[in-house]
């Protein structure tokens, strides 16, 4: 029998952003994402102020992920507060509170929230210990349905990239940003799968470096081809023609087809309408805030100095210096070839394809 010298192709190094461990019970396991790429460390939350301060400090980040830990995090601030009905109540409402309070731009917190709100008035009049556990089930359900949403993205997506397509992304819009394979990553990954040569190019995403420090992380172990770059370097790179497609996720996208998303992505959708790149914005239905027309009235959250001057260690600015640290910034729907969906393509996203499209 004949044999081949050539080698499989390795297998992806699997992880888990985030999962409930136990019953109840039960605690929020999270990838400290702070600690990424030198340390693969999990964060053990069972107390609402372990949960806000991971999502505080971007131990977790990315939209989806923030919606499906807060979900879980509702449980942890209730799962004890079972003797009475009025301490289930109370309990229950401080915790939501105080999550809400933890980011203000990406709208999966706020739609997580909103979704666990709901469920605990359906179950109005139920056992203090059934409410809970019909809560958690909620809960994992967001996340379940988070993943089917991020293959459907990927799925969606993968038909407008070509073989041998080198896609540039920013920040990080991938497995460690959701529940599933991610949304601007999903793409590329079901790309991949189909039998595509798909390379990706990395913002190094200032400044907490999401980019460098994330998306190439995880594209490594899924031995998908990255090359990270300075944020500076996008406009040389897509002159010289070696981009052919950006792929980004999203914080919140508005009625209109606005986008909340890291700082410098609206850098970037202006960079590629320039070289006439097709900048496609990939998110959940779950991302859309069908409330808010216009990227202006979005709420853009504003961060620490230290993320500036000090971000991983020593100082690189003189003392006492001012700084300015949007941590998003707002890409108009005019700049965007179309927005991939978990239940399709919205292209040249206008109000009216937006509504439509999600029979809004």
């Amino acid at each position: 029998m004949a044999t081949s010298d050539s080698k499989a192709a390795p297998e992806p190094q699997p992880f888990e952003t985030l999962r409930w461990r136990g019953e109840l019970p039960g605690e929020l396991i999270l990838l400290d994402q702070t600690l990424l790429p030198g340390e693969e460390t999990y964060l053990v939350c069972r107390t609402v102020s372990d949960v806000f301060g991971a999502i505080r400090r971007l131990s977790v980040r990315g939209a989806p992920a923030i919606g499906i830990a807060a979900a879980f995090g509702v449980i942890v601030g209730i799962q004890e507060a079972t003797r009475s009905e009025e301490d289930l109540t109370r309990a229950f409402q401080e915790t939501v509170d105080r999550l809400a309070e933890s980011r203000p731009t990406a709208v999966n917190l706020f739609w997580a929230l909103d979704r666990m709100k709901a469920r605990f008035a359906e179950l109005s009049g139920k056992p203090p210990v059934e409410k809970v556990q019909r809560l958690l089930d909620e809960a994992r359900q967001i996340h379940e349905e988070d993943r089917q949403q991020c293959e459907a993205i990927g799925r969606h997506g993968a038909e407008l990239l070509s073989d041998g397509h080198r896609v540039l992304t920013h920040c990080n819009a991938g497995a460690l940003a959701t529940g599933g394979l991610g949304t601007a990553l999903a793409v590329v990954y079901s790309a991949v799968r189909d039998g595509k040569k798909v390379s990706v190019y990395a913002n190094e995403t200032r400044p907490l470096l999401q980019g460098a420090r994330l998306t190439a992380w995880e594209l490594q172990r899924s031995h998908v081809p990255v090359t990270v770059i300075c944020d500076g370097m996008v406009g040389t790179v897509m002159r010289q023609g070696r981009i052919d497609a950006v792929v980004v996720g999203a914080d919140r996208i508005t009625a209109r087809g606005d986008v909340a998303n890291k700082i410098g992505t609206y850098t970037v959708s202006v960079l590629a309408k320039t070289h006439g790149v097709p900048f496609y914005v990939a998110a959940p239905e779950s991302t859309f805030d069908f409330a808010t027309l216009h990227g202006d009235d979005v709420t853009i959250e504003e961060r620490a100095a230290e993320e500036i001057t000090q971000g991983f260690g020593p100082r690189t600015t003189p003392d006492d210096i001012d700084t300015y640290n949007p941590a998003f910034d707002i890409t108009p729907a005019e700049n965007i070839t179309a927005i991939i969906t978990d239940r399709g393509v919205i292209r040249g996203p206008t109000e009216e394809k937006v509504r439509v499209h999600f029979g809004r």
